[in-house]
């Protein structure tokens, strides 16, 4: 008998968890939209954002020795709503922060629950596809995009609206409670994947091999690229392209709408040309486009240069996630720390060489991310296509 789509158990969960990488993104790309407002209001510098930004990855360093603590005490599914909370949190005491060291103070805590929420979240991503034996995680992975798409749009919306930071915030926070709650029902129990059983009869900890570093460094560049275009966008379109306020949210809406559309469809091209090839030839374009965006200059380039980096990154992540699955939980969970990482440590080095040069020297860094990307996808076993 052919089971209800209403109540099928694999959909019920592949929401939910779904609703968790939506709200991460979301939440991620509301303040990044806002980077040139805060920057404005709190009267900083490139170099100041760029630190403000480190603190981010600060904190997000700071949850690796508690994400594994907390995965015991609380299970991932606990672990993911309480963070989400916490990051909406966090989100509304941004708008508010009355000066630079309080925001500083805001950011490091938001990257300690960014990385527990990435960690607890895959987890829950890896979990569904060992329970059901199918592949959904380049699905779940663009709805982080999506959510990354949506919080653009609306900054753009509430920017021609109104100037006020805490207005936009406080919509903001209403969706992730929303995406929070509609996640709660469907996300799976604790059971321990298969390989995590099999690994426990063999020790409790090994270190990491040299394909586990191989994936680490292809995710923590991954990242940089993703985290970079998400952070810096707006800035160049406004400082360097001279787009319009309404407009220079557009930069991240371009990169995290080609994002969507690619991770739709990236299980397919995975299927047909295999893992590896897609990260190695997705890689590239991203920073061939981008260093033509570059070079050229302008609006209409940055935002065709924008949409390569989209489509040629879309799959990194998702790729790696899943071959560091099937090295095991711990390959697993030090690959989703390394992409934390560089998602919230790789921006605050861009704003460090914007301010001593400019961020058009800054963003070519992000290029020569992608490059390293592609150079890293050769060194990884990844599955054969199957014929």
């Amino acid at each position: 008998m052919r089971v209800s789509r209403v109540h099928d158990p694999f959909l019920r969960s592949q929401l939910a968890i779904a609703a968790l990488f939506c709200s991460l993104g979301f939440q991620y790309a509301t303040w990044a939209a806002r980077i040139p407002a805060i920057k404005t209001d709190l009267g900083l510098t490139a170099a100041e954002v760029g630190v403000l930004l480190m603190a981010a990855g600060i904190g997000a360093v700071a949850s690796f020795p508690l994400v594994p603590v907390l995965m015991k005490r609380l299970g991932s599914a606990r672990l993911a709503l309480l963070s989400s909370l916490c990051l909406t949190l966090l989100l509304l005491a941004l708008a508010v922060a009355p000066n630079y060291p309080v925001a500083l103070l805001v950011m490091g805590v938001d990257g300690v629950f960014v990385g527990c929420l990435n960690v607890a979240m895959n987890a829950q991503g890896a979990a569904l596809e060992a329970r059901h034996e199918r592949n959904t995680m380049a699905r779940l992975h663009a709805t982080f995009s999506g959510g990354s798409l949506l919080a653009a749009l609306i900054a753009s919306g509430m920017n021609a609206a109104t100037s006020s930071v805490v207005a936009h915030f406080g919509v903001a926070a209403v969706i992730l409670v929303l995406l929070t709650a509609a996640a709660r029902p469907g996300l799976l129990s604790e059971d321990a994947p298969a390989e995590e059983k099999a690994q426990k009869t063999r020790g409790r900890w090994n270190l990491p091999s040299r394909m586990t570093l191989w994936m680490c460094c292809a995710m923590a560049f991954g990242t940089v690229t993703e985290g970079a275009m998400t952070d810096w966008s707006a800035l160049y379109m406004k400082d360097v392209a001279k787009a319009s306020a309404e407009l220079a949210p557009m930069g991240i809406a371009v990169v995290s709408g080609m994002m969507v559309v690619a991770r739709l469809f990236a299980d397919g091209w995975r299927s047909r040309w295999g893992d590896g090839r897609v990260v190695l030839l997705g890689s590239a374009l991203a920073a061939a486009g981008l260093a033509f965006a570059l070079v050229s200059g302008g609006v209409v380039p940055a935002l065709i240069g924008f949409a390569c980096v989209g489509l040629g990154c879309a799959a990194v992540t998702p790729c790696v996630y899943v071959a560091a699955a099937k090295q095991g939980s711990d390959a697993l969970a030090l690959v989703a720390a390394t992409g934390t990482t560089g998602l919230l440590a790789g921006p605050p080095f861009i704003g460090f060489v914007a301010n001593a040069s400019s961020l058009v020297w800054g963003l070519g860094v992000v290029a020569a991310a992608a490059v390293v990307v592609s150079l890293c996808s050769t060194r990884i076993r990844w599955t054969p296509v199957s014929s």
